[in-house]
């Protein structure tokens, strides 16, 4: 299957809120296309920038909505900030996470008194002034900042919604401090996800609803980025990013067709 003039397209990575599904509900012929991308023999990892649920609960929420993955093929942040964490030799972390999802960070020591790291990721309505300033004085402390994603918003059943981003963005411009960003756009999300696949930039794509963390962060990487106008994608958006992707498509369900045909 051809992407490039120079190259074949072996591995796509899919975003999952706005692209597979939006809330509980799959996207029309989502999983359709999934199984022809999967009898066309690519690669395929379901990324994904949400820390609102734990691995498990979006395992079964992905079957549920009748799509056949392998545990190993779901890329979550939480996964990425342990391996981050311990890498720096940071064994003790203050968690600004919802309770479901703790168990994904075991291997780190939650501590609320002497953090050496502070994870950001997705509180909801239990974001405050209290915790985001007890976050703020472990940073002040001598804690690393690291965010699980830093999407601006995302789109629920009742419209667009505040994401982790402007919680990160606050604590930044307090710090003076520069989080470290384990989740898309960061360039070590996508040279992760290829390392474990062994395969080349040239030889993947991303395909998302969020023109700047998708598309933007795969361009960046050296893939090769499609948005989708499902989810949260707004044209004014795209417009404002001055982001070119590789392709425009009204849903995934339009993905193997375009890819035949590049």
């Amino acid at each position: 299957m051809r992407l490039l003039e120079d190259s074949y397209l072996r591995a796509v990575l899919l975003d999952l809120d706005g692209v597979l599904y939006v809330e509980d509900e799959a996207v029309a012929g989502a999983s359709e296309a999934v199984e022809r991308l999967r009898e066309c023999k690519i690669d395929l990892r379901f990324v994904t920038n949400t820390t609102a649920r734990s691995r498990t609960a979006t395992l079964e929420k992905l079957r549920r909505l009748s799509f056949t993955l392998e545990e190993e093929e779901l890329v979550t942040p939480a996964a990425l900030a342990v391996r981050h964490c311990l890498a720096a030799g940071h064994a003790r972390a203050s968690l600004l996470v919802r309770d479901e999802v703790r168990d994904d960070f075991h291997g780190l020591e939650l501590d609320e008194r002497s953090p050496q790291a502070v994870i950001v990721g997705d509180l909801g309505e239990r974001f405050d002034y209290a915790v985001l300033n007890r976050a703020f004085r472990h940073v002040m402390n001598g804690a690393e900042l690291v965010a699980l994603q830093r999407n601006r918003y995302w789109k629920r059943a009742d419209g667009l919604s505040l994401d982790v981003g402007p919680f990160v963005a606050a604590l930044e411009y307090a710090t003076a401090q520069n989080a470290h960003v384990v989740g898309k756009p960061a360039r070590g999300f996508f040279e992760g996800v290829l390392r474990d696949l062994d395969r080349r930039p040239q030889e993947a794509a991303m395909v998302g609803d969020d023109i700047e963390s998708d598309v933007g962060g795969a361009l960046a990487a050296g893939l090769s980025g499609v948005l989708v106008r499902t989810g949260k994608y707004r044209a004014e958006a795209v417009k404002a990013s001055g982001i070119r992707p590789t392709a425009t498509i009204d849903s995934i369900a339009e993905l193997p067709r375009l890819l035949e045909e590049l």
